[in-house]
């Protein structure tokens, strides 16, 4: 039968939840890994990809039963009502997406900076990160349509890239050496890395705000949200593999930002500029497709009533005004945070939303006809994760202060959202959630 015009099928619904996950991410995040879980690096994303599946069900259930463009938003209010909570969480993951941008920029700047004939230090690192964020701004402020287009480019060469890399990387001889138990870290350590680097799966949530245009969903939205995420498991593993197997672990402390350039260069020589390419490709991609989307993701939030009005509006006949928001804070992150802080409040900040969800879907086990015990280990994973992540943070002198971070982000969240609804005196509205306003996912699917 053919698919209904407008509808997105079984591939498409698919593309988003790898698009999301295979991002920007690997590319920035890879040698902090190694770094904080040395040969158990592969062990480590799948310990993530493990929180991030036993999430995606709860995802799957809610977006059965609740099928809007609001995703995440949607299920929060219909998880806990109306109430400071559910805005505070939203506010939450917004913020949590601006994180996600100046990990995506940084990322940008440290494989960008290799291509220049100057040092890489910090300084242009930063200064090519705050760049391409400007330059993107313009580029979505005036060429929407062409943000569009060229993002199944980018993300088909992104992955044709990273295929590349692992293809060429397994077909040389490694040392497995370095992914012998006698490398690895204990056990809390290792859980506490994979937490670290979780905001690497977040992707998945992106489904949800596509569900109401996807046909079949019964058929295809298990396959999207399960086999996604089983995918980047796949694919994070064999990279870290390759990057171990190619490089010992002074060399990955060395060139933590862009150790898959390096690693690629190590066997590929010259051409591998390729995995420098895909990076910029990727980081490119991902920033574009968050910033489309950040429009959108306050647009909602604030017809609901639990952000200023004025986020409503359009520019251009776009929903540009919360993309302006979401820069400057990436901005400022990446201008005075180091990429270890960056990643540990964006991680944390989705364990808590994914926590909630879970929650959400609990409450809800008898309207979304889900085994309420899944959703509970889910639970019980992110919250576990969280501490780890917060233990490892703890232990090490230098990184409190990230402690201090995180706690402000949650603080400012529940402050905005309690001081605005005594000051505005809005509506609050979940019914919004449902209003046709086109995903940008849908598009870039």
């Amino acid at each position: 039968m053919a698919k209904s015009e407008g509808k997105i099928g079984t591939f498409s619904a698919l593309s988003i939840g790898i698009g999301g996950m295979v991002g920007g991410g690997i590319f920035a995040v890879t040698g902090l890994t190694i770094e904080l879980t040395r040969g158990a690096a592969p062990i480590a994303f799948i310990v993530a990809g493990i929180v991030a599946l036993l999430t995606s069900y709860s995802y799957l259930r809610m977006t059965l039963t609740y099928p809007s463009e609001g995703g995440t938003v949607t299920f929060l209010i219909k998880g806990f009502g109306e109430g400071v909570f559910s805005g505070a969480l939203n506010i939450l993951l917004s913020m949590s997406y601006m994180v996600l941008l100046a990990v995506y920029a940084y990322a940008f700047g440290s494989y960008a900076s290799v291509l220049l004939p100057f040092d890489h230090a910090s300084y242009l690192t930063r200064a090519l990160a705050s760049g391409l964020l400007i330059a993107l701004v313009i580029i979505n402020l005036f060429g929407t349509q062409l943000v569009i287009r060229s993002e199944n480019f980018f993300n088909a060469g992104k992955m044709a890239l990273l295929a590349i890399f692992i293809v060429a990387g397994l077909a040389i001889p490694l040392d497995w050496g370095r992914m012998t138990p006698s490398d690895y870290v204990p056990p809390i350590e290792l859980v506490a890395g994979a937490m670290i680097i979780f905001l690497n799966y977040e992707g998945f949530e992106l489904i949800a705000n596509a569900g109401k245009d996807v046909e079949n969903p019964r058929k295809t939205l298990p396959v999207a949200y399960i086999g996604g995420v089983l995918i980047a498991i796949l694919l994070y593993v064999l990279i870290t593999i390759v990057v171990l197997g190619q490089l010992d672990f002074h060399q990955i402390k060395a060139n933590s930002d862009n150790v898959l350039s390096i690693a690629a260069h190590n066997f590929l020589g010259p051409a591998g500029i390729i995995i420098t390419i895909a990076a910029l490709l990727a980081t490119t991609s991902a920033i574009n497709a968050t910033f489309y989307g950040a429009g959108r993701l306050t647009y909602t939030i604030a017809r609901s009533g639990e952000l200023p009005e004025e986020l409503e509006r359009n520019i251009r006949g776009q929903p540009l005004e919360g993309m302006f928001v979401f820069a400057i804070a990436a901005l400022l992150l990446v201008v005075f945070l180091p990429l270890n802080a960056i990643a540990t409040m964006g991680s944390a900040g989705f364990l808590l939303v994914f926590f909630a969800v879970n929650h959400a879907n609990v409450r809800r086990a008898k309207d979304t006809d889900s085994r309420a015990w899944i959703s509970m280990v889910g639970m019980a994973a992110c919250a576990i994760a969280l501490l780890a992540l917060c233990w490892q943070v703890w232990r090490v002198e230098a990184t409190r202060y990230h402690l201090l971070i995180l706690a402000s982000m949650i603080a400012v969240s529940f402050a905005i959202e309690i001081v605005y609804r005594k000051a505005a005196k809005r509506v609050i509205s979940p019914s919004v959630h449902q209003v046709s306003h086109r995903s940008s996912l849908q598009d870039f699917g």
